[in-house]
């Protein structure tokens, strides 16, 4: 069909301009309906914002259904093997049973069994929502994510000391990405989208479209850009009402500000943020730690959930509050209101080594509301460490659980303004918002200073990514030695004389030439006006003025890297071997600066949108 086309248009190419266009136009409405309308709506999708506008919204009501069906599967689970209520939380049961916490282990098992089944069929790792936006412009695949949904539900519903969000931004990343790229997007919308449809599914889960939007914004997309603001709320805000429509009851976190804060409140409150990044850091140290010692046990992989899942059920006999992600915990001891040092700091520790254990041990998930939960834990054992010491400081418990809370989830999960809204959606108090705020900004910088990762970054520097932030580095890797070399080279013999690389190469035929040794491998760069320099006796090998020799670069290496190598070496031209050492290209450092400038020019235009044509 496509060839036919074309002889059709090569006929039409002999009629006078207007009868082209005329017949162009009969083509193109003989075409399927179908087809033209997609295909103008792709059209449309690269050319106007309002049309991604409206593309966001179906992905935030893709996104919010999936939140809500997800929830009824986790808690219908754990409805089934613990016999709790529909309106129950598990963490705020009263106790398990032996009998019920056999479930953990059994879990362990099926989540054993399905990642040896997926390892069976693959072995790159699974993409989530922050690595597909910050390394493969927005490219999400549907496979990736259903697994990860799969295990996180699994997880999760049967008692896991893990939370949904992961899931829920996986989903929702998973709704924008297939239809961005069904639609053919560019990359800047790619992300955009991916990032609106993950920041969705958060803000349905929560009822908080705020949350959901600054999620996408700090933890997936990596900057607040004029073009993203639109798409992403307009996303939250449909998300919410989808999951409204369906019934879905979100995870409203109900705690009333005793007072709004003094000024002697924040210096206290600024205290506090410092606390929660030095707890946040051992945290995902600890993570890190205890995923190590797993991988060093005896006996094959598939068990090591198995294992800690017996641990995390000898966890939950002495305390349910650790199980799930701590939605109820967090209410009841917040309830409690007088909840002893004693018992605040054993639950403390206890769903910190829960969490570790779960995460270590092959469980699927994330920390974002057991950072959340173990925050106001955190806080309220600040406000009464505070009172008992010799200043007998005053501090609110609600306030400091508040500030605690958002503290420490930036701390882990990063995002100070997605957590500090989340305070002011919970709790519509300006004043106790602003303290958090106060104590996020604090907690971020020493994280960032000190440690350097959020748990998502954190996670993939363990898997020998340098990632940092969660920036779009994706197009830097793209362009590597490879795509950028030129392959026109000129070869010598390096065991030939100067005389001979004279008559081969006169002044003015070319600037350099390769030099190759009697295997064919690269023997150094040689520049033509160099050979014929007064004082170099004809009779000479051109080895004698080779340069570069052992400076060289494989086709795979990033832009990054490449501009890298160049300062190292301080030369003008580097040659692009492979792993042999035989000569594959030759890359200029005036064009690498010069592809590097542009590249980054259009990133700053796709940013404020100016680059939509």
């Amino acid at each position: 069909m496509g060839d036919m086309g074309g002889v059709v248009r090569g006929l039409l190419s002999r009629f006078p301009d207007d009868a082209q266009d005329s017949m162009a136009e009969l083509l193109d409405f003989a075409r399927p309906r179908p087809a033209r309308l997609l295909a103008d709506v792709r059209r449309r999708l690269r050319t106007s914002e309002l049309w991604l506008i409206v593309l966001s919204v179906g992905v935030g009501a893709a996104a919010g259904a999936l939140a809500v069906l997800q929830v009824r599967l986790a808690h219908g689970l754990q409805m089934l093997l613990y016999r709790i209520d529909f309106e129950e939380h598990l963490s705020a049961t009263a106790r398990i049973t032996p009998i019920e916490a056999v479930a953990l282990p059994l879990g362990g098992l099926a989540l054993g069994v399905l990642s040896w089944m997926i390892l069976k069929r693959r072995t790159s790792p699974l993409i989530d929502v922050v690595e597909a936006n910050t390394l493969h412009g927005g490219a999400l695949p549907l496979s990736d994510s259903a697994i990860v949904c799969a295990q996180t539900l699994i997880s999760n519903g049967v008692g896991g000391s893990v939370g949904l969000e992961a899931a829920y931004a996986q989903a929702g990343g998973a709704a924008a990405s297939f239809l961005g790229r069904r639609l053919k997007l560019r990359r800047h919308d790619m992300r955009i989208l991916l990032g609106a449809g993950a920041g969705a599914g958060i803000g349905a889960a929560f009822g908080a479209p705020l949350t959901g939007a600054f999620y996408a914004f700090e933890i997936v997309i990596g900057s607040y850009t004029p073009s993203a603001i639109a798409p992403v709320a307009a996303a939250c805000l449909a998300s919410i009402l989808s999951a409204q429509a369906l019934g879905g009851i979100p995870y409203s976190i109900q705690i009333q500000a005793e007072r709004a804060p003094d000024a002697a409140a924040y210096m206290l409150y600024a205290g506090l943020g410092i606390v929660c990044a030095l707890v946040g850091v051992a945290i995902m140290r600890l993570c890190a730690l205890v995923e190590q010692g797993a991988r060093m046990l005896p006996g094959p992989a598939i068990i090591r959930p198995m294992i800690g899942g017996a641990l995390l059920g000898c966890y939950a006999l002495y305390s349910p509050q650790i199980m799930s992600s701590g939605h109820g915990a967090l209410h009841l001891d917040l309830a409690l209101g007088g909840a002893t040092l004693t018992f605040l700091v054993t639950i403390f520790f206890l769903k910190i080594a829960a969490s570790a254990t779960a995460l270590g041990f092959g469980f699927r998930g994330g920390l974002f509301f057991a950072s959340l939960f173990l925050g106001t834990l955190l806080g309220q054992i600040y406000a009464k460490l505070l009172m008992i010491s010799p200043l007998h400081l005053q501090l609110s418990s609600e306030n400091a659980a508040l500030v605690g809370m958002g503290a420490l989830a930036v701390s882990i999960v990063g995002g100070p303004l997605t957590m500090s809204f989340l305070v002011l959606e919970a709790t519509r108090d300006f004043g106790v918002a602003a303290a958090a705020l106060a104590a996020a900004l604090i907690a971020s910088t020493v994280v960032r200073e000190r440690f350097g990762y959020s748990f998502s970054t954190w996670r993939l520097h363990l898997r020998g990514e340098t990632i940092r932030s969660v920036r779009d580095i994706g197009w830097i890797r793209t362009l590597t030695a490879g795509r950028m070399m030129r392959q026109d080279l000129r070869t010598f013999s390096a065991n030939d004389t100067v005389a001979e690389f004279r008559r081969r190469f006169p002044l003015g035929s070319t600037t350099r030439v390769v030099l190759l040794d009697d295997t064919g491998r690269y023997a150094g760069l040689v520049l033509t006006a160099a050979a014929f320099a007064d004082d170099l006796s004809p009779d000479a090998k051109i080895s004698t003025i080779a340069i570069n020799r052992n400076a060289t670069l494989q086709p795979d290496q990033d832009i990054g890297a490449v501009m890298r190598a160049f300062e190292v070496a301080e030369a003008d031209d580097l040659v692009v071997v492979d792993e042999e050492g035989r000569v594959l290209g030759l890359v200029g450092e005036a064009y690498v600066t010069r592809r590097y400038a542009t590249e980054l020019e259009r990133q700053q235009l796709d940013l404020y949108g100016e680059a939509r044509t």
